[in-house]
This record gives C-alpha cells, structure tokens and sequence, in this order.
C-alpha cells in the first residue's frame, strides 16, 4: 500500500497500476493481480488504507480537541492534507471518471463510521445530526480545494488557505453547539 500510495502521490491515480507498485516493490504483475485481482482492486484497497489511516489520525486529533491539548485546525488540515497531498481527491475523481464508484464505498463507510463513534449519540433519522452535516461540509470543501483549490483561489484572487478557515470555523462551531469544546 505505501508503494501505491507513493505513486499516487508522484504521478497520479492513473499511475497506480498493478504493474507500477509491482515494479515498485520489486514483485511481479502476477504476485499482486493474484492479490488485489485488478487495478482497480488495487485502487480499492489503497482508498481503504487511505481512510484508515487518515480517519484514525482525525479520531486522534478529535479526542486531543476534546481534552483541550488539540485544535479543530488539526481536523481540518488533516481532512484537506488527505484529499490534496495524500492524493484522496485525485483518486476520488479517478475511480468515478473510470467508472469504478464502487471502490469509493470504503472511503464512505470509514468516514461514516467515524462520525457514528465520536458522536454515538446523535439520531441517524435527522434529530441531532450536526456532526453528520459538518462532516459532509468538510468533507466537500477539502475535495473540492484538492481538485480545484489554488486555480479557484487565483481566479478569484484570494488566498488558498480561505476554505481551510472557513471550515477550521465551521467545525469549531459545531464542537461548540455539540458542547464538546467551550466557546473561546
């Protein structure tokens, strides 16, 4: 996974091929079409190795947050670093331009499980569901800045780091509405 991430991240999503990290690790063709059955297996397995690891670092930066040795920021650059830098949003848009949408229901299913295990007590069938709405909003604002952030913010003339304050801002409203963090 880290070879393929390691692609992703150089070259792109059209670079994770089962040739390219076979090559990468040294391995043949057949050893990974053997393990993941396809590129676009090993694209599935790399979305879900990516959320993991991405939403175990947000889960740990929430808990920090909670007992006030942490910052909303830290969420928030870590949602944004994942889809820019950790190449998430190019591997998004990747797997649903070759039709492999499928492969992004990991990426959901961690998120959504994320969400259910810092916030258990909020209603799925709509009362309560500000955490639910929030991450929805972060979620889109740091896809969308992965995928057009600096030629949106250079047409506009602003500076590329607005979306991340508007979201550190919209998450810290919400953790206060939750009573997770006080109000500054």
């Amino acid at each position: 996974m880290e070879a393929a991430k390691v692609l992703l991240i150089e070259t792109g999503p059209q670079s994770v091929t089962l040739k390219a990290v076979a090559a990468r690790i040294g391995r043949t063709h057949a050893n990974l079409l053997h393990h993941f059955g396809s590129a676009a297996g090993l694209q599935k397995a790399l979305a879900t190795h990516l959320a993991r690891t991405v939403c175990e670092s947000i889960a740990e930066a929430v808990h920090a947050t909670r007992a006030g040795i942490g910052h909303p920021r830290e969420v928030v650059d870590l949602t944004f670093d994942a889809f820019d830098r950790e190449g998430g949003g190019a591997l998004a848009s990747w797997m649903l331009l070759s039709g492999n949408e499928d492969a992004l229901d990991p990426i959901l299913e961690t998120i959504h499980a994320l969400v259910n295990e810092l916030h258990p007590l909020e209603d799925e069938q709509g009362a309560a569901r500000t955490m639910h709405e929030t991450t929805y909003a972060l979620v889109l604002l740091a896809l969308g800045d992965a995928l057009m952030g600096e030629l949106l913010a250079n047409s506009l003339g602003v500076d590329r780091g607005t979306g991340r304050a508007r979201a550190e801002a919209m998450l810290t409203d919400s953790l206060i509405q939750a009573g997770e963090i006080a109000a500054a």
